[in-house]
């Protein structure tokens, strides 16, 4: 019992101890990561931009490159000059890497933007855990999977620095971060991350570790009820639209929002929700014109088709 109570409040201390953020290292380069990786490197943030192939990095570049360069004009309008300082200081902040081990031996802050799959996620926090020194932050920019789940691949040390940060797309424009704590998650790694967030231009929020943390188990029960209002043909999507944002005063109805999304995340997160049996199953009852849509490949504004016909 001594022993144990010994290594608590040497481990206690190491968390009151916990160094500042300096360096990042974002995993995976796609759409989200690469906007995690411009908004802290924007910040001054040393950031390490990683993914299993260079193709895939050259494509994250790409994505920052072109995205860059809209904020510095938005930033600096009338000084070109300016604009040109912003950019390649941005960009000298920024290192690429193949090489996720190594990426993480020198990183305070861990944030990873891979696919949706637990399994995936669990097997490169394992190696993570590994390779990364103890007081490293480890996140996760998941917008639907739980928290603790993905951490049960980590040692019970790193759990007390294993939490959620999920940013919204597009990450250099939406405003909004969701700090998500687990029950092990300290006060310090939370005030952590917090200042990280603000620090990236970000208003953070705190939330629990629960299906769909805020936004999104608000958000995707108020979609899916409007497609199941689709199904049994109440009103057309054109009137369901139109109807939301003159009469709640929103800037997208559900089906624009939702085209804008993606409906296979949409459904996935869906799915997933109603397999986990944690919600009340008419909240996560599927819907047949949704299921349709995404067997047929038409998932919104990526593909060109979704509710809505973007090819015209």
């Amino acid at each position: 019992m001594l022993l144990a109570n010994v290594r608590k409040a040497a481990f206690s201390s190491s968390a009151r101890q916990l160094k500042d953020i300096n360096s990042v290292a974002v995993i995976g380069a796609g759409l989200m990561g690469s906007g995690i990786v411009q908004v802290a490197a924007q910040a001054n943030y040393k950031v390490t931009m990683v993914d299993t192939t260079d193709a895939a990095l050259a494509n994250g570049q790409s994505i920052i490159a072109k995205s860059i360069q809209r904020v510095a004009k938005k930033k600096f309008a009338e000084n070109v000059g300016e604009q040109q300082v912003f950019i390649d200081k941005t960009l000298a902040n920024i290192t690429t890497s193949t090489d996720a081990l190594s990426a993480v031996g020198g990183a305070d802050l861990v944030v990873e933007a891979i696919v949706e799959n637990i399994d995936v996620k669990q097997a490169l926090f394992k190696s993570l855990d590994q390779a990364a020194p103890a007081d490293t932050i480890f996140t996760s920019n998941t917008s639907s999977l739980p928290i603790s789940a993905i951490a049960e691949a980590t040692s019970a040390e790193r759990r007390t620095r294993f939490a959620g940060l999920h940013f919204f797309n597009p990450v250099p424009a939406m405003k909004l971060v969701e700090i998500i704590r687990t029950e092990a998650v300290t006060d310090e790694v939370y005030n952590s991350l917090v200042t990280f967030s603000k620090n990236t231009g970000k208003t953070p929020v705190e939330c629990k570790d629960t299906p769909g943390f805020i936004v999104n188990r608000l958000l995707v029960p108020y979609m899916m009820e409007a497609f199941r209002i689709l199904d049994r043909g109440d009103a057309s999507a054109k009137d369901i639209d139109i109807a939301m944002k003159l009469g709640a005063g929103v800037p997208m109805g559900p089906f624009e929002l939702a085209d804008f999304v993606g409906l296979d995340t949409m459904k996935f997160i869906n799915d997933g929700w109603a397999k986990e049996g944690r919600l009340e199953e008419a909240l996560v009852r599927s819907s047949k014109t949704l299921d349709d849509l995404v067997a047929q490949g038409h998932l919104g504004r990526k593909s060109g088709k979704g509710v809505f016909d973007y090819k015209k």
